[in-house]
């Protein structure tokens, strides 16, 4: 079996990792929006050597061949939270709907980016409908839901047919700035980072195979999902994959084991238990190469694996992750997180056995 990289070589990778992640959050791709960003992953991968194609639903399929003709699926999504405009109101600010599941304490304060049919884009700030304590008796105590929220347009209107003139209406895209930061301690903070991270993983895994011509034991299907946040990015895989590990990201905090500074390793999500034997496997790999891991149950989260089972794949399935502070918030993680990610991701697919 091949033996992953030297830490010269994999702080190389790191560093990559960590610089097309930052190209990832912030190029806008919350679920049905996503052309931009899959364009910039096809690109790297292109560059790469490796070919793609795309799905029906405008999902990315990378293929990297391998020793064996046996196929393994690999998937990480890069659709993202966010929210989309219901109406216009009579004052010029805008109503919102979600774009998968959060909580609006989350995103009050947020700056955010009105992407319109037409292709422009406008900047704002999402706020409640009672902004500030100097002026409103319930600023503190309104509910933080959908029908209090509202964007403050950076643009001068004060009425519906303001905004309409600007080609600004009812169903454009709401994306949230992520606020990217890379200290100096090793975090990494930023939204998105569910799922950015992992995408930044996988390809971080094919620079390698680039340059230093490595080549996986059973041929790889990566499949960069674009439906995952609200439930259906993966229901469709390529036929002839057998078995399909997600790289998404581990839960941290309350009573599970989740680490920033770890790969976390999903044995059971909200919805069914992961495989046995591939979850075992994966546990053994990081054991033999010293790769700093957990093993966790995640019971409000669901994955592309999850997603693929219920929608009838003949499939194996397990999951891996960076453990995320907060995530759906304001998230973090750290290097390391994502170099032991990276490292038993590689791991797994130079082993090859099932």
């Amino acid at each position: 079996m091949q033996k992953i990289g030297e830490n010269g070589m994999e702080n190389q990778r790191l560093c990559y990792v960590i610089e097309i992640l930052e190209k990832l959050v912030n190029t806008p791709s919350p679920s049905g929006y996503t052309k931009a960003v899959m364009s910039l992953v096809e690109q790297e991968a292109g560059r790469f050597g490796f070919s793609s194609e795309y799905n029906r639903k405008g999902g990315l399929i990378i293929t990297v061949p391998g020793k064996k003709s046996r196929v393994t699926g690999l998937s990480a999504h890069v659709d993202t939270l966010g929210a989309m405009v219901r109406s216009v109101r009579r004052d010029g600010t805008l109503a919102l709907v979600s774009v998968g599941g959060f909580m609006m304490e989350s995103v009050e304060g947020a700056y955010c980016r009105i992407l319109t049919r037409d292709g422009r884009s406008f900047t704002g700030t999402i706020q409640t409908k009672a902004p500030s304590v100097h002026v409103f008796d319930d600023a503190r105590t309104l509910e933080r839901k959908e029908a209090n929220m509202e964007v403050r347009l950076d643009e001068e209107v004060s009425t519906a047919e303001d905004v309409l003139a600007l080609g600004i209406g009812a169903g454009d895209y709401v994306s949230f700035d992520p606020k990217f930061v890379h200290t100096e301690s090793g975090f990494i903070k930023s939204r998105h980072l569910d799922d950015k991270a992992s995408v930044a993983v996988l390809l971080g895994m094919l620079k390698r195979f680039h340059e230093e011509g490595l080549t996986p034991e059973n041929t790889l299907k990566i499949l960069i999902s674009n439906f995952e946040e609200i439930g259906h990015g993966c229901s469709w895989i390529p036929e002839e994959i057998e078995e399909l590990l997600a790289i998404d990201m581990g839960a941290v905090g309350d009573d599970l084991n989740g680490s920033e500074y770890k790969v976390s390793i999903c044995a059971r999500d909200s919805s069914t238990p992961y495989d046995f034997d591939m979850t075992n496997r994966l546990i053994e790999l990081a054991k033999e190469h010293g790769i700093g891991y957990v093993v966790d149950v995640f019971p409000h989260y669901g994955s592309d694996v999850s997603a693929a089972l219920r929608g009838g794949s003949n499939i194996r399935g397990a999951l891996i992750g960076q453990g995320v502070s907060a995530s759906h918030g304001v998230e973090r993680t750290h290097e390391k997180g994502i170099l032991n990610t990276l490292r038993l991701l590689e791991a797994y697919v130079l082993d090859g056995k099932s």
